[in-house]
């Protein structure tokens, strides 16, 4: 049975931090804290993601028929555009990092806050002026680059592209701060008795994570500028017209953005490294080996930009080497794949809606792998590059996995952040309509590009329309589910029923303190007693 209580460091009548902190908006506008800040990311990331999800809606009704439905070819360029920016960058990069990191990390570490906690609330007003600044772009038609923004298009185009890519700038501003002060809490902050041994895996692939996105995130962000100064100044960069070289523009941007899918990823499988051993009170099996992938996953990551550059010219000898690298990056997350599934093995399971989930992100990231294997593959790469086919791979990897798994961690958080139990009806209802509509929606535009089918058109020939209409289709079960999940979470963080302290049983320090969590996250030393996946028995629920 889960332990209802909390282990010895926290004490009833202290204060939360919703409660400490005052009510009022100034006192959340101008918090350090990093619960708050955590909160403040989680309220404007849901936000942005309700906003980049009706603009999805709208490019699926626009696809129900070959010739279009609703908009023009120059509207559903720029809607996919703002789309492309609003998901990515808006949502599933900073989506786990920048709300259960921020809330997580120093409490799973023992520590009262961040190392710098100001620097903290700075990168919350970067990732709202960034966004503020991408979405401004909308008053004057909105760019129609692509999320990409792929030269010499970008530097040519009479839209507002400068306008995004500024904002891709300054958003990079606050996954730099974020990045640097969990590296540093890790290293300075954590409980003098948490050895590296014993720090919990959803904070290994925090960690992981930061340092990505210390190194790649400046690369993106000069980048931008680059851009930017290319269509202002008119200097020759990037455009073939002056002189630039477009190709070194390609190598800059998936120099960042595929290091930037592992800041999606990694922290996804932390969740579901965390979720597993609480639902199967079982100890997670191959710790040591669960944290060496991570940082394999990181650095392995970071060396394979060029596996999206197959047919852009690059020398024979280059794309052997990024395709074998393709491959290797696979090895450590098939690690993390049979460790998850031993772990599952043998243990007394809950299939509560956390562990439903966090096994959702198991079997659709898998799918989204396996399909990256066969786009790093040179010859299937040549027929399916720019088709359906890697619309498909990307949301199953992205969407489907990222976004998984952080459902999967706010309804497995949700009672530790806010106190407050969810509604486990409205969550298996969610969850049902968001597995069949997320797979409806994509499995079929993996048939589309097989088929020929290229990605990023309004209209399309007839052949394509079955697979469309199949898409559109799932796709409105898909935004019932979402908005199903989306509206249980809120509902159970404002009006539902208390909590206890520890409802899963969890044996990370998150669960050794009250929920929610005091302004200082524990009341005396934490308990270290045990590892953090060190459960004393398989018991029968």
């Amino acid at each position: 049975m889960p332990d209802e209580g909390v282990s010895g460091a926290a004490t009833a009548g202290v204060p939360s931090y919703l409660e400490a902190g005052g009510r009022g908006w100034r006192s959340w506008l101008l918090t350090t804290d990093h619960k708050r800040i955590g909160v403040l990311y989680l309220v404007s990331i849901i936000v942005f993601f309700v906003a980049a999800m009706a603009l999805g809606g709208i490019l699926r009704i626009q696809l129900l028929s070959p010739d279009g439905l609703i908009v023009d070819n120059g509207t559903y360029n720029r809607i996919l555009t703002l789309h492309g920016v609003t998901m990515i960058f808006l949502f599933i990069i900073p989506g786990v990092p920048a709300i259960l990191g921020n809330f997580l990390l120093p409490i799973m570490l023992g520590a009262e806050d961040v190392a710098f906690p100001r620097l903290n609330l700075a990168s919350w007003y970067f990732f709202i002026g960034g966004a503020v600044t991408a979405l401004a772009s909308i008053a004057w038609g909105g760019p129609d680059t692509g999320w990409t923004f792929y030269v010499p298009y970008s530097v040519q185009t009479p839209t507002p592209a400068y306008l995004p890519l500024t904002a891709v700038f300054i958003i990079g501003w606050s996954s730099i701060l974020t990045g640097l002060n969990f590296v540093t809490t890790v290293h300075r902050l954590r409980s003098p008795r948490m050895p590296w041994g014993k720090i919990p895996l959803f904070v290994w692939s925090l960690y992981a994570t930061s340092w990505i996105q210390v190194i790649a995130t400046p690369v993106v962000g000069i980048l931008a500028l680059l851009v930017v100064a290319e269509r202002v100044l008119g200097v020759g960069i990037f455009d073939p017209t002056k002189g630039g070289d477009p190709l070194l523009y390609e190598h800059i941007f998936w120099i960042y953005s595929h290091p930037a899918v592992y800041v999606m990823v990694l922290p996804a499988m932390g969740i579901v490294s965390d979720i597993i051993p609480a639902f199967t009170r079982r100890t997670i099996f191959g710790y040591g080996f669960m944290v060496a992938s991570s940082l394999l996953i990181a650095f392995i990551g970071s060396l394979v930009w060029a596996h999206h550059m197959f047919t852009s010219g690059i020398s024979d000898q280059a794309r052997v080497v990024f395709s074998l690298l393709t491959f290797l990056v696979a090895v450590p997350t098939a690690i993390k794949v049979f460790n998850w599934i031993a772990s599952l093995y043998g243990g007394s399971i809950d299939l509560s809606p956390p562990l439903v989930l966090a096994l959702l992100f198991i079997v659709q990231f898998a799918i989204g792998g396996l399909t990256g294997l066969i786009l790093g593959s040179l010859a299937p790469n040549i027929h399916l590059h720019d088709t359906a086919f890697v619309v498909a791979h990307f949301h199953y990897t992205m969407f489907g996995g990222a976004a998984s798994a952080l459902f999967a961690g706010l309804f497995y958080w949700l009672p530790k952040m806010f106190g407050r139990m969810w509604n486990r009806k409205a969550a298996w209802a969610g969850i049902a309509l968001f597995f069949v509509g997320f797979n409806l929606t994509y499995f079929p535009l993996f048939l589309a590009g097989v088929a020929g089918m290229p990605r990023r058109y309004a209209q399309y020939l007839p052949e394509y329309t079955p697979y469309h209409v199949a898409s559109t289709i799932g796709s409105s079960i898909l935004i019932a589910g979402l908005l199903t999940l989306f509206a249980n979470l809120i509902q159970g963080a404002l009006r539902g029923p208390k909590a206890a302290a520890n409802p899963w049983g969890g044996q990370t320090l998150e669960w050794k303190t009250s929920s929610p969590p005091p302004v200082a996250n524990f009341v005396g030393e934490p308990d270290l007693s045990r590892h953090a996946y060190d459960y004393p028995e398989v018991v029968e629920r």
